[in-house]
């Protein structure tokens, strides 16, 4: 890898907005996850929570950008040196592990103290990198739920690299690559609705980051058709009026590739954002960009807070009830 260092204006804000949607739709939707009857939309008839679907948008938000900049990195260093592996999943280790682990620890202290059950079975999931094992068959374990994003993006990153140092042209393999994927899913949809394999792909979205792969190539190129059909204002006003629609939880266009459609939304604000021309928002802004850095620490802590600050909550109404 080049020393030089490269910088996109605006992802680190795109990076915040999607921490954010995550954080806001788990605060909505996760607290009677944690056997807290605090429900800020209300329940619908059967007793689940109402509250904002943007995390798994979110979500799809993270991956389309890892996949762009990963991809991107590996392509520059690839054209200067022939691709380091090891030093590859060096830096992933030193990124992603110290923070990851230590929080498994401190929610495992945290469920001894609250008297949680933990099945040590669907904790080991966690421990190598396998979270959403657990959390497609509905045994997730509420504090580290969410990791399954996180175990997502690991497991991809075990094949990834190596595609990117054995493969010149890469675009045509991972375009047949989405595409079966995709037409997969919507044919398990039809054909075997709410089966562990649909919701495997679903979940599992290693396509979703082979679209901003596909992206990264495509801009490192400078490929004039691409650039012509997602860098003008017309799609960038398409994207964000999507993603506005998301926003205000009005977002259903075809419920079985809403989180591919993201992803291409994704994609095209990602090149907005860089290619700056066509820019319509700007998110280079200095809170945005701060927020953006700790983003992997805003996801990876935000439920043991959502839960400690509604246990603080919950005991102050408790408090104030006593007085009255």
């Amino acid at each position: 890898m080049s020393d030089k260092t490269i910088y996109f204006s605006g992802l680190n804000g795109l990076r915040a907005i999607a921490a954010i949607a995550v954080v806001i739709s788990h605060i909505t939707l996760g607290l009677g996850s944690f056997g807290l009857d605090v429900h800020l939309f209300g329940t619908f008839a059967d007793g689940n929570p109402k509250g904002l679907s943007l995390a798994g948008y979110g979500v799809s938000i993270f991956f389309v950008l890892s996949g762009f900049l990963i991809t991107f990195l590996l392509q520059i260093e690839k054209d200067s040196a022939e691709i380091n592996i090891k030093k590859f999943y060096l830096r992933r280790i030193l990124r992603i592990w110290p923070l990851y682990y230590a929080y498994i620890f401190v929610c495992i202290v945290t469920m001894l103290i609250y008297g949680f059950d933990i099945e040590i079975k669907n904790l080991l999931f966690y421990f190598f990198y396998t979270p959403n094992i657990p959390f497609i068959l509905g045994t997730g374990i509420g504090f580290i739920m969410h990791y399954w994003s996180l175990g997502v993006e690991e497991q991809f990153y075990l094949f990834w690299p190596w595609l990117n140092k054995k493969i010149n042209n890469l675009i045509p393999p991972l375009i047949i690559l989405i595409i079966s994927i995709i037409t997969i899913k919507v044919a398990l949809h039809f054909l075997y609705p709410n089966s562990i394999l649909e919701m495997t792909i679903h979940v599992t979205r290693f396509h979703c980051m082979m679209i901003g792969g596909v992206g990264a190539i495509l801009y490192k190129q400078k490929h004039s058709l691409f650039l012509r059909l997602v860098d003008n204002k017309i799609s960038q006003s398409i994207c964000w009026f999507i993603l506005f629609l998301v926003a205000i939880n009005k977002y259903h266009f075809a419920s079985i590739i809403d989180n591919e459609i993201i992803s291409v939304v994704g994609l095209v604000i990602i090149i907005g954002q860089i290619n700056i021309k066509n820019r319509l928002i700007n998110l280079e802004n200095s809170i945005f960009d701060f927020l953006g850095k700790i983003s992997y620490g805003i996801y990876v802590v935000h439920p043991l807070l959502i839960f400690l600050f509604a246990k603080i909550f919950c005991y102050c109404k408790s408090s104030v009830a006593d007085l009255l």
